[in-house]
């Protein structure tokens, strides 16, 4: 599908702002049985993601995937909440992600041009005029819904307010759930860091394909 100009800057004027708000999920009733044990990470302790909790469908794993985009772009399927590294030969490495629920969902090109390790958030204000409960400024740690890496996404020279960054709420990869930002598992946020310099290109597609947005 081809996503253009006009329509992927209409959706950073109505969701942009909104999007650094990294929405909980519910929590399940089992939750506890999605972590396993605390790691050190850049001075931080964490609880490490129990994998064999998380459908093996969202596991980390190297798969076929045709695609037109150049290696090292990133592609991001939010239809079916996949996030791909476009490798050589047709191959991609493939993560399982949480995406925008009905409303703050976003779609296009765009480019990492910040990164952060265990990143704070700072709500703008136009958000904390909507939600007044919200703490004027986090920061990062195991406890910041952000995670433990965040990739910052601009376009044309404009921070669009959309990350790809880390989640403390395991359970809620693969589902429909955030406020626009893509959302991670804590090793896979780390491994995709180490993955993404910055001028990465990332395509943030309405469905799963090679995708030719503009």
């Amino acid at each position: 599908m081809t996503i253009t100009r006009r329509a992927f800057g209409a959706g950073l004027a109505a969701a942009g702002a909104a999007a650094a708000l990294p929405a909980q999920a519910d929590s399940p009733a089992d939750w506890n049985t999605y972590y396993g044990p605390e790691v050190e990470d850049h001075g931080k302790v964490y609880r490490a993601t129990n994998l064999a909790r998380v459908d093996r469908q969202w596991h980390r794993q190297l798969v076929t995937y045709s695609s037109n985009e150049p290696q090292g772009t990133v592609v991001v399927d939010t239809r079916n909440h996949f996030l791909y590294v476009i490798f050589e030969n047709q191959t991609a490495l493939r993560y399982g992600v949480g995406v925008g629920r009905e409303g703050f969902q976003w779609f296009g090109r765009a480019a990492v041009t910040r990164r952060a390790v265990w990143p704070d958030w700072t709500p703008p204000p136009e958000m904390l005029k909507r939600r007044p409960d919200l703490p004027r400024h986090m920061v990062g740690g195991p406890d910041n819904p952000m995670g433990a890496r965040a990739l910052y996404l601009s376009r044309d020279g404009r921070d669009t307010g959309y990350r790809l960054h880390g989640t403390n709420e395991p359970w809620s990869i693969g589902q429909d759930g955030s406020s626009g930002c893509i959302r991670m598992l804590t090793e896979d946020i780390m491994d995709l860091y180490g993955r993404c310099p910055i001028g990465t290109n990332v395509l943030v597609l309405r469905h799963l394909g090679s995708g030719d947005a503009t």
